[in-house]
């Protein structure tokens, strides 16, 4: 199959996600809020130790988004639930937060935090996982079918570049969310 398809297959997925997460929020925002208020101090503290220190939280941001795109692809053929859990997992979190966000302050606050970064962040996202998709597909196809070896093969050479794709994308990602994006939302 074209990666195109698995373009559209991820932004499906990230697309409900972003509509689950708005539901949630719109029938019950505190459903999600206490689900992920251990993992929102976590990181608040985590964020502001390296607040102090632009680099650390350069690589910190890169390392976190890279290894998450990288196990997501690596555990791809396990059914492809990695990448579609974390299409609709982030998407909804980030409908969620942002629907808080607008309620609690603006549309432009809201805007102003994600656009700069999300530029590429969000291709990223959409790229890798569709990556990720695309050769669990064709391990699961391979495990199944006679001489499907070098369509693995073939698959995996190509997702894997797409698949680079997507962390070179994540590099200005980090750099403006970590330079740039204070400087908005302050």
């Amino acid at each position: 199959m074209r990666f195109r398809f698995w373009i559209i297959i991820a932004a499906a997925l990230f697309a409900a996600g972003i509509w689950a997460g708005l539901a949630v929020h719109q029938a019950d925002p505190s459903i999600l809020a206490s689900l992920f208020s251990e993992q929102a101090s976590a990181l608040g503290s985590i964020g502001s130790w390296l607040g102090e220190f632009g680099v650390l939280t350069l690589i910190f941001i890169y390392l976190k988004n890279a290894i998450a795109l990288v196990v997501s692809f690596m555990l791809s053929p396990i059914l492809c639930l990695v990448p579609v859990l974390a299409l609709v997992f982030n998407s909804a979190l980030i409908s969620y937060v942002g629907a808080a966000v607008v309620q609690e302050k603006s549309l432009g606050y809201l805007l102003a935090g994600v656009l700069p970064h999300g530029i590429f962040e969000l291709p990223a996202l959409i790229i890798g996982e569709a990556a990720a998709l695309s050769f669990g597909v064709a391990a699961m196809i391979s495990l199944f079918s006679r001489g499907r070896g070098d369509y693995l093969r073939e698959s995996f050479r190509r997702d894997f570049r797409y698949l680079v794709v997507a962390l070179v994308l994540l590099v200005p990602a980090a750099i403006i969310e970590t330079f740039v994006t204070p400087i908005f939302i302050t």
